[in-house]
């Protein structure tokens, strides 16, 4: 059986995601699973959880391998908080239950990658700040935030990870290009795992730009 690489994606579905935002991520989840599908590698190494974060915190896809997903349906309340830092906590106990380490007998899992997306910023932001050293116990191959609109709030995001994007809109063309560019991430992280320790991230799309 080939390792397995763990995708994790950390969704922001608080209150101003609702209506055509939350439509629009939809649209590029499904561009990015059928561009996925289409690559050999990914389809029998990779699988992808979905976590989503609000004032709730879910994990609303376990770690599914590539060829079974069907992505959820993914709610949005009319307004509240943004739990990021909620998320990344469920997220820590995710990789530590689902996630494979080596071990002498069998090979383990392929470090996991993870990507974020929010509009926002975290809400609770003293369990933000303190679970980030949890999650680089993780050692995570890759942490990939983006800013999404007007609104979001990058610098939060730079205490996490030093490969922040944003995007200026949150319309479906432009999510499709972001889902589209994480899918081509993943590839490329699939194609490179084991020959060095950060993920080469291909060139983002114009609608992606480069924060830090």
């Amino acid at each position: 059986m080939m390792r397995r690489l763990p995708v994790y994606l950390l969704l922001d579905t608080s209150g101003s995601m609702r209506g055509e935002p939350i439509e629009s991520v939809k649209v590029g989840l499904e561009a990015m699973i059928a561009s996925l599908r289409q690559d050999p590698f990914a389809l029998e190494s990779v699988y992808i959880s979905i976590i989503t974060f609000d004032r709730d915190v879910k994990q609303i896809m376990p770690l599914t391998e590539l060829e079974n997903m069907q992505i959820p349906e993914i709610q949005t309340p009319e307004s509240g908080p943004t739990h990021l830092g909620a998320a990344l906590e469920l997220l820590c106990q995710k990789v530590d239950s689902e996630v494979q380490l080596s071990t002498p007998e069998r090979k383990g899992d392929w470090m996991p990658l993870l990507f974020i997306m929010t509009d926002g910023k975290p809400s609770d932001t003293k369990a933000y700040t303190d679970v980030i050293p949890e999650i680089k116990k993780r050692h995570f191959g890759s942490i990939i935030a983006c800013a999404a609109g007007a609104q979001a709030d990058s610098k939060s995001l730079e205490l996490l990870t030093h490969q922040v994007y944003s995007l200026d809109t949150t319309d479906s063309a432009t999510f499709r290009q972001f889902f589209k560019w994480v899918s081509a991430s993943v590839s490329a992280g699939n194609r490179s795992i084991g020959a060095s320790d950060e993920l080469l991230l291909p060139p983002p799309p114009p609608e992606v730009h480069t924060v830090i």
